[in-house]
């Protein structure tokens, strides 16, 4: 019995749903989303909720239950409220500059590197000093996919702390070398 695939999809003021051919779109103030519903499963929308059920016992029906809710869960949270994810750069003379769809960060290489941002994502910095990269927009895995392109340039390292980490992460320091 799926945990998550039990509870409803509440639908909230603002977003309108409907169900066509195996596809279901969301439409809210944020864009629109669709996700494609699996054979598996059976997708009821009522006037407030969403309820997705398995079809029958199968080990990949069960499997895929919890996963359509959550992916209908996250189109309709998306055109509604929108995904945020927070980076942040830490190092002497580490920075970003955020222009139009264009992110220009300086890393500590020799050159700036510029990351061009896909259509449907936001890319802003904040902080008091320019370190914070704020990445946000309606797919949630979009969203995760940029900021997980972005830490890429220059992951954290142990030592000394340096580099483009989640505002979340907890970064473990090791101890340098000893004589």
């Amino acid at each position: 019995m799926s945990r998550v695939g039990k509870n409803p999809v509440t639908v909230p003021n603002g977003v309108e749903v409907n169900l066509a051919a195996g596809l279901l779109m969301a439409k809210g103030k944020l864009g629109e989303l669709s996700v494609a519903i699996m054979p598996e499963v059976e997708v009821k929308i009522t006037d407030s909720e969403i309820v997705v059920s398995p079809k029958e016992k199968s080990k990949r029906a069960l499997a895929m239950w919890g996963t359509t809710r959550s992916l209908v869960n996250n189109a309709v949270c998306g055109v509604s409220e929108g995904f945020t994810k927070r980076l942040e750069v830490i190092g002497v003379g580490y920075r970003a500059q955020a222009q139009g769809q264009k992110l220009t960060m300086q890393l500590g290489y020799s050159h700036d590197i510029v990351y061009v941002v896909p259509d449907g994502v936001k890319v802003g910095v904040e902080g008091d000093r320019n370190n914070v990269i704020a990445v946000t927009g309606a797919d949630k895995q979009k969203v995760g996919q940029v900021a997980s392109e972005i830490r890429a340039f220059r992951k954290p390292e142990p030592y000394k702390g340096k580099g483009v980490r989640y505002s979340d992460e907890y970064v473990v320091r090791k101890e340098g070398k000893k004589k």
